[in-house]
């Protein structure tokens, strides 16, 4: 390692010695998928023991009302889990957000539940890599900064949300809130297997589309029903058609119909758009629009549109290269290569950098084939990353920002 002051080096050491596998081991093995709001109760109450060893505020906030459109085309109300905030010295000259999430995308009921190891070095299990590692990554580095001489010059507030791997509705308010006025941000996703962070991210928008039909009998009096089923099928099509360069469309899923000799009176399209940048995200919103208009004339049904763009696109602008090029630098003197390429995927980074913060959205351990059964963390990342962390945290401090 290169380039590092005394100090420095001290502070590596410290995010080197904390007890991350022994923490993710204990983390992993409670099941927090989302709708899971025993599981994650009871892992937000570890989480709570374990950040307290930091100075400041910690608090476990409820969730904002989510809504959603049931399979009889009502709109519900679905309660989250608590999310974790802790915030230190919010008048710091330098302000930074550390943000990860609690919960994975495995249910109570998902066969997936146990760790296991793959090979000397490689652990499977839920949540693992995406991403309890991220959040002991989190811990290690923060509490080895706060043993540094910098460490009164820098604030920071720590999010850890209940509903990341469902679009973060229920905490979208606090991410933009805490998000204002920060130097920058990091975001504790894991990277790539062979360490490559995203860099800029599409926004992604789920809708669900409920068609209103007519019932008839399909033998007696077909032609007197509006067949929702038919023209939620005819708008999947259509929507399928606006797929563009700058367009992803994933019509997933179809709800509605019933017995065979009667025409479905309701259906629900469920679909999901994913818009490279902002101008997309326009086309996306008009390409909706006239093809659910185009389904009400043509089909005689009526239409109602649930839903919205809940992650915006993340392009890499210059605020957010000049933080990759400082953790790039941090890498370079640990001597760890650092890149970063676009992806498709989306987190809590798009709705951050959409409040115009520099972010960079995979500052957690390096593992794969998350949200499968097949995820994996590797463990020697864990260090890896918090000292990376950690370096760039004290950086950030040392230099007044960015």
């Amino acid at each position: 390692m290169t380039g590092l002051t005394n100090e420095e080096r001290a502070v590596l050491e410290r995010a080197s010695e904390a007890p991350m596998l022994a923490q993710v081991e204990r983390w992993a093995a409670i099941n927090s998928g989302t709708t899971n709001l025993a599981g994650l109760k009871a892992v937000s109450g570890l989480l709570a023991d374990a950040f307290s060893v930091l100075p400041g505020k910690l608090a476990l906030l409820d969730a904002e009302p989510v809504e959603s459109v049931n399979a009889k085309g009502s709109i519900q109300t679905i309660e989250r889990g608590q999310h974790l905030h802790l915030s230190v010295r919010p008048d710091a000259p330098v302000r930074i957000l550390l943000t990860g999430h609690m919960d994975t995308v495995f249910a109570a009921d998902h066969p997936f539940q146990s760790l296991r190891w793959l090979e000397e070095g490689v652990l499977n299990g839920p949540g693992t890599a995406d991403m309890k590692g991220g959040i002991a990554v989190i811990l290690a580095a923060l509490a080895a900064l706060e043993q540094s001489s910098v460490s009164p010059r820098i604030g920071y507030d720590v999010l850890l949300n209940s509903d990341e791997e469902t679009g973060s509705q229920a905490s979208a308010g606090v991410i933009a809130q805490l998000a204002r006025g920060k130097a920058a941000a990091l975001t504790f996703e894991p990277a790539l297997p062979d360490g490559t962070l995203a860099g800029a991210r599409p926004g992604s928008g789920n809708f669900s589309i409920t068609l209103h039909g007519k019932a008839a009998h399909a033998g007696r009096n077909p032609e007197d029903g509006r067949n929702a089923l038919v023209a939620a099928a005819d708008l999947a099509v259509r929507l399928a058609a606006a797929r563009a360069p700058g367009l992803k469309v994933n019509p997933a899923r179809i709800d509605g119909g019933g017995p065979n000799n009667i025409v479905p009176d309701i259906a629900i399209l469920r679909v999901n758009l994913r818009p490279m940048t902002p101008e997309d995200m326009t086309l996306a919103t008009d390409a909706i629009r006239r093809a659910v208009a185009a389904i009400e004339r043509e089909h005689g049904v009526h239409a109602h549109v649930h839903g919205g763009f809940n992650r915006p696109p993340k392009p890499l602008d210059a605020k957010a290269e000049t933080l990759f090029n400082l953790v790039r630098d941090c890498g370079s003197d640990l001597g760890l290569p650092i890149n970063w390429r676009p992806t498709g995927g989306v987190c809590d980074g798009n709705n951050i950098a959409a409040c115009g913060i520099p972010v960079v959205d995979t500052m957690g351990p390096r593992g794969g084939s998350i949200h499968s059964d097949e995820e994996f963390l590797i463990v020697d990342s864990l260090a890896e990353r918090a000292r990376l962390s950690a370096l760039t945290l004290v950086r950030l401090a040392a230099r007044g920002g960015l």
